[in-house]
């Protein structure tokens, strides 16, 4: 299997990175091809929002890491994503790179949009600093969750699993169990 991480996170050895590390380490024993990609590493221009990829399903502001991002998704068998939240949401540079990849998760149609990577199965996780469970309540790493999910939802991905992490400011260090959801996680793809 080929499998897309997505790294939304800032800092390379935070707890998203951490979280993301053990699912690549799994995948990797099981002898999938693992691909990681730092969102905060692109160079993407910020969507116009123009439209004009809608109808022409090419972006009007040239080359750039997007469209390397489009081919990498189409390619994958399975994405991961990991996010911080970043006031409810995910970071802008991740944001930013799904405003711009639109075109190729999904086409515009005259009633519903159209997945354009159906069946591709996903799983999403957020850490936030927010203790639970008002991390969730709040909509905090919950929010970033929601979000990674809409965009999911869209694509058409198949989503087999959720992690959400809160109170990272007391609990800095992943726990035996933080670990075990990754491990678990990994056995849905």
């Amino acid at each position: 299997m080929k499998i897309l991480i997505i790294n939304g996170s800032p800092k390379k050895r935070g707890l998203i990175s951490q979280m993301l590390d053990i699912m690549r380490v799994e995948a990797e024993n099981k002898g999938d091809s693992v691909e990681t990609v730092y969102t905060n590493d692109l160079s993407v221009k910020p969507c116009i929002g123009c439209m004009v990829c809608r109808t022409k399903n090419k972006c009007v502001l040239g080359e750039d890491d997007s469209q390397r991002m489009i081919a990498k998704l189409q390619e994958a068998d399975a994405i991961i994503m990991g996010a911080p939240c970043y006031w409810g949401n995910i970071p802008g540079q991740m944001k930013l790179l799904f405003d711009r990849m639109v075109y190729g998760m999904m086409r515009d149609t005259p009633r519903f949009p159209e997945p354009l990577l159906k069946g591709k199965k996903c799983i999403l996780l957020s850490t936030c600093t927010t203790p639970y469970p008002w991390n969730v309540w709040f909509n905090q790493s919950h929010g970033a969750i929601r979000a990674m999910r809409e965009i999911c939802h869209y694509a058409g991905f198949k989503i087999v699993a959720t992690i959400e992490r809160g109170g990272t400011v007391w609990h800095p260090e992943l726990s035996d169990k933080d670990k075990r959801k990754c491990r678990n996680a990994m056995k849905k793809l």
